[in-house]
């Protein structure tokens, strides 16, 4: 699916309503009085509204009637239905959790020279866990990935968080991640895109990520437009995205400062990794209108900026494994042999 596509796809709404119509009534040569009947039948007078311009020929109606015979809102004694969201900021990243397909809305983090310089965190010491802050019944399992034929998809990568091993294990929580293709995505061309976000502190000193899923409709053999993904589990419990986004936020430092914006909607499937990554780039509108979510509302746009027009977008290629050997720091070299005696 296109870039284009995609926007026009995330553009499509339906605002579009009936037009309505208004009737005036002239008073300029007859002047007219709507007579409100006096309370009777032991009726306080309080119990009529007070006079209002009306249309001519309309009832009047008391207070009595005008309340409503129902309260919709008394369901709210029994619990309020939702969407709950469950919000749950942590100490390298902040997420947003959707209960009905069991992955996050969005998660968001923030990286900067001197978060990326440390190396206090070790991903062998990690371990994917359940988050136990979501009601069971909501909550993606271990056993849902067990011979899924995806990944555990990290949306906040692990080598962004290795400031602390901390920092670093809340990354492998299960809220933080989504099912996603394995080889030619989750290890080749979503890496790459992770590493280019990294190298963005070469220009900016704070960039702030927001990362998550999108389930996008594409045209069926009939021509009409249907959101289809899998689900994974046994039962079936984990929905599978069709895409995934990142909005970058490359700031300058500033207070008040300007704010390099990119988004990138990119296919939960292989990629070659000669794609540039500009074919990816959608305005920021485009991945608010398909995932129902507003990033920048707040951002001046006088302060805004396009990200690929102030710095070269594109990936640098390099093995998974060696990305693997990066975050585990260099192999420990073999002691001496002890002096003979």
């Amino acid at each position: 699916m296109s870039k284009t596509t995609i926007a026009l796809i995330a553009a499509a709404s339906a605002a579009t309503g009936a037009a309505a119509t208004a009737a005036f009534y002239s008073a300029r040569n007859e002047r007219k009085v709507i007579h409100i009947p006096s309370a009777t039948n032991g009726d306080s007078p309080s119990a009529t509204l007070p006079h209002t311009p009306s249309l001519p020929g309309a009832p009047v109606r008391s207070a009595k009637e005008l309340l409503p015979p129902v309260n919709p809102s008394g369901l709210f004694q029994y619990g309020f239905p939702g969407p709950v969201n469950d919000l749950s900021p942590q100490t390298s990243l902040t997420s947003s959790y959707n209960r009905a397909t069991r992955n996050p809305n969005w998660v968001a983090e923030h990286i900067t020279p001197a978060s990326l310089a440390l190396n206090n965190g070790d991903r062998r010491h990690s371990y994917f866990v359940e988050d136990a802050s979501i009601p069971d019944k909501f909550r993606a399992k271990l056993k849902d990935y067990f011979r899924s034929g995806y990944d555990r998809g990290h949306q906040v990568p692990a080598a962004d968080a290795k400031w602390s091993q901390d920092a670093m294990d809340a990354t492998f929580a299960l809220s933080n991640m989504c099912p996603q293709v394995g080889d030619g995505f989750n290890r080749d061309y979503w890496a790459h895109l992770e590493d280019f976000c990294r190298r963005l502190t070469n220009t900016y000193p704070s960039v702030r990520i927001v990362t998550g899923p999108l389930y996008l409709p594409r045209r069926d053999q009939d021509g009409k437009w249907k959101v289809s993904y899998e689900v994974i589990g046994n039962p079936p419990n984990v929905a599978v995205p069709t895409h995934f986004y990142k909005v970058i936020f490359a700031e300058d430092g500033k207070t008040g400062g300007n704010v390099a914006l990119g988004a990138f909607v990119l296919p939960n499937a292989e990629i070659s990794n000669d794609k540039p990554l500009g074919d990816f780039e959608v305005p920021i509108e485009a991945v608010e209108r398909a995932s129902g979510l507003e990033f920048a509302e707040k951002l001046p746009v006088q302060r805004r900026k396009r990200l690929c027009t102030e710095i070269n977008c594109s990936i640098f290629v390099r093995d998974y494994a060696d990305r693997h050997k990066n975050l585990q720091g260099p192999p420990v070299r073999p002691a001496l042999p002890a002096p003979a005696k």
